[in-house]
């Protein structure tokens, strides 16, 4: 997401380096640059006049401090302004009404707004500790009940049953009577959506507003259609009172530029992105987090928010216990290691989030390849046995053809999967002897797909 931008950007502070100061000249051209990057990522007209006013004005003759060189200089200003473009911090949910605290999810058809609600009801469990009820009012479409259903049940929170007879004034005032009964903390309301704005799809959700008087109404938008995501999250703004937006499939090939322009546009927060199908596919949007993505800074806070999340600490308590008592590291224990780096969104998702060279360096990995990769050393070990995989080295020329049939791979791949194992193993003893250092540089092309 937003790549082209970030190269762009990179390409300007080249441009700048070894001058000694930034002048009106050297600004301009830098600025043409940033402004025609602004354009292709698909950024709103007036966001990008504005945000290139801003930053010149600000540039302007700053003197280069200490270290700093003219590129860092004027990074330091563009971070700062497209910061406070989107909206210079992270909007939480506010959920402080007399429960249920009511969320009401607007957009139009296939933003993703059903998959949406699944995932920001299982985020709302898992960190809040609520009690999460979801109904669907989107009578309109059957499949879209049965959806939620499903997502419902896979995310463990209630769901309440509507059907395509019912009017969506009638679903959501017995779903509020039931949640209320039943003491539910946030009562989440999935509506119907059109292939384009229309009357009658407005009247609808007003209508449901009214009845609802949620605490939170939230517009779904999604982030590949670019200039058209702003337009839209524009009406529904003049149409309802909106709280918030969120951005679904930000993990996509999108230019991006909805992102920099939505908050500049409606005035209201982006408050989540969506990343993924899956379930734990949602993360709180941070405006300076974001910022220094698309400027190659990559985002460790979110990094180390994703390790927490995703990683099991009785699985990592048992490696460290095996490898402190020196039984050493098996095929099993790797097989684990990389279940936990899916569970964190996979490799691809954590590298583009590290800064500098490494972030750089992830761009460059096809993250696809990366992730088939890992499948396909998970199908190399499934095909083995227990003895396999404790004592790797009893798998000789007869086991190694068993193995690569049963898991649909070759010798070959049996092969590297073993040696790249056997450097693992040699990396985790120099560990557990407390050669840190040692394993940081041998682990150089260890990752799948690198």
């Amino acid at each position: 997401m937003l790549d082209n931008l970030s190269n762009r950007l990179s390409g300007v502070v080249k441009s700048l380096r070894g001058q000694a100061r930034l002048s009106e000249t050297n600004i301009t051209d830098a600025l043409r640059e940033v402004r025609m990057a602004l354009l292709e990522a698909d950024v709103a007209l007036p966001v990008v006049k504005t945000f290139i006013a801003e930053v010149k004005q600000r540039a302007l003759g700053q003197e280069v401090i200490g270290s700093l060189t003219p590129g860092q200089a004027l990074i330091g200003v563009v971070n700062e302004e497209l910061t406070r473009l989107m909206g210079e911090h992270n909007d939480a949910l506010n959920l402080a009404a007399v429960p249920p605290a009511i969320i009401l999810m607007a957009g139009l058809q296939g933003a993703g707004k059903t998959t949406t609600v699944g995932k920001l009801a299982k985020l709302l469990k898992e960190t809040q500790k609520k009690k999460v009820l979801v109904v669907s009012a989107d009578v309109y479409r059957p499949a879209a009940i049965e959806q939620l259903k499903m997502l419902a049940e896979q995310v463990g929170v209630e769901w309440f049953p509507s059907d395509a007879s019912q009017q969506p004034d009638a679903i959501a005032r017995a779903a509020v009577d039931y949640a209320k009964r039943h003491y539910f903390d946030v009562l989440m309301v999935d509506t119907a959506g059109r292939l384009a704005i229309d009357e009658a799809m407005m009247q609808e959700i007003k209508t449901l507003h009214a009845t609802l008087n949620p605490i939170e109404t939230l517009f779904v938008v999604d982030a590949m259609q670019g200039q058209d995501a702003v337009h839209t999250a524009q009406a529904f703004n003049e149409a309802l009172p909106l709280t918030g937006v969120i951005l679904t499939k930000m993990d996509g090939d999108a230019r991006g530029g909805a992102a920099l322009s939505v908050r500049h546009i409606t005035g209201k927060p982006i408050k989540f992105i969506g990343v993924g199908e899956k379930t734990t596919g949602i993360e709180p949007f941070h405006p300076e987090r974001m910022a220094s993505r698309i400027l190659g800074m990559g985002d460790v806070l979110s990094l180390i928010e994703d390790v927490q999340k995703g990683i099991d600490q009785e699985e990592a308590a048992r490696v460290a216990k095996k490898l402190k008592s020196g039984k050493g590291f098996d095929l099993e224990d790797f097989k684990a290691q990389m279940q936990q780096m899916k569970k964190m969104g996979g490799m691809s998702n954590l590298m583009e989030k590290m800064p500098g060279q490494i972030g750089q360096m992830a761009k460059g990995i096809q993250g696809a390849e990366a992730e088939k990769s890992m499948a396909r050393i998970e199908a190399i070990i499934n095909s083995m046995t227990p003895l396999e995989r404790r004592k790797p080295e009893v798998i000789k020329a007869s086991r190694k053809r068993r193995i690569a049939a049963g898991s649909g791979t070759s010798v070959q791949e049996v092969n590297r999967l073993l040696n790249q194992f056997e450097q693992t193993q040699k990396l985790m003893k120099q560990f557990s002897k407390g050669g840190l250092m040692k394993m940081m540089r041998g682990m150089k092309g260890m990752m799948p797909g690198m």
